[in-house]
This record gives structure tokens, sequence and C-alpha cells, in this order.
């Protein structure tokens, strides 16, 4: 596996080394040890998520706040999307920063986005299957959503028309009023 440190030092790209022929291919998607040595620490790993969704469906930004803050180790088994970090931790100096990078079932890369982060993504292809780890359950009364479209990030998702959103992250709350991390 290789792990490459991004421009916010703290979120990991991670390529797995990929075998493969004619038949397929075989990678391992996670090993705790080569994590750790990766990340220069240790992530307990609690929930298994997937998700399905279509072509312009964009989810986030969200996180959860302390005590039941979580990391994400994040792929895509399905499709291709543009996956996002924003650093939300008050004493970062990358506050407000964001990270973006493609993830598709072709490419096989993963992204950490460590506790401290909101997380969003939008399916570039015809749909995408999504799957991450996280190192606390889910918990609604610690979860937030921050505004994917707020003007002060500046994300440029890449997208032909407005993107499909749930409720909750139509309702996302701007970054200067959002509970930091």
């Amino acid at each position: 596996m290789q792990a490459t440190r991004l421009e916010i030092p703290d979120v990991l790209l991670i390529e797995p080394k990929v075998f493969g022929d004619a038949r397929g291919f075989f990678f391992e998607s996670f090993n705790q040890a080569a994590f750790d040595a990766a990340a220069g620490t240790h992530y307990d790993f609690v929930q298994d998520n997937h998700s399905r969704s279509a072509r312009g469906v964009l989810r986030g930004l969200h996180y959860q706040i302390a005590p039941k803050a979580q990391g994400k180790l994040v792929r895509v088994v399905q499709g291709a999307v543009f996956d996002v970090a924003v650093d939300i931790r008050r004493e970062s100096p990358t506050l407000g920063r964001w990270v973006g990078v493609e993830l598709s079932a072709d490419n096989k890369r993963q992204l950490f986005i460590p506790p401290g982060f909101a997380h969003g993504f939008v399916v570039l292809s015809d749909s995408a299957e999504f799957l991450y780890k996280t190192t606390d359950y889910w918990s609604p009364p610690h979860e937030r959503c921050i505004a994917w479209n707020d003007p002060s990030l500046a994300i440029p998702w890449p997208l032909a028309e407005a993107p499909s959103l749930s409720a909750k992250d139509a309702q996302g709350t701007p970054f200067g009023a959002a509970e930091l991390f």
C-alpha cells in the first residue's frame, strides 16, 4: 500500500497494491498494521457503512462533534465520486481548507479523513457504491452538516447541474456558524 499525505497532512490518500491478470484482480483493502504505520497512530474502526447513489447526488458536508467525532476511511466499489474533506479543527493552521480527490472502482484509491474534518462527495458516474469505515458509531445527536456550497469554502464541485440533495444537506449550516472541532 502507498499512503500519501495530501495538502492537509492529516488526510491520507491510500493506494493499494493491486495484483491483476486476465482473470481479474486481488488487493488487500484494509490491513490494520499497515494503516497504523501510514497514519502514524492507531485508530479503531467500529462501523462499516455502504451507500449507493445516482449521478449528481451530493452527500455532505457531514461530521460528528465530540465526544462522538468520527474518522472515516472511504472508498468506491462501483462508479466514481469526487470526495472532499474540510478541516474544521479550531486550532489547525489549515482550518477551513479542503482537499478533494476522485475515488473510483477503477483507481481503487481510498481516503482517510480523521476526526475533526467534515466530509462529502458528489457522484460522477451513473451511480456509485461507496464504502466507509468509521472510528465511532453514528450518533444523531452529535451529527452536523456544513453547507456544501458555502462561498467561504469555495469548493469547485464538478457538477453539470444543481446536485440532488437530501433535506438535511439542503439545510446545511454556513461554515462561519458551524460547530467546530
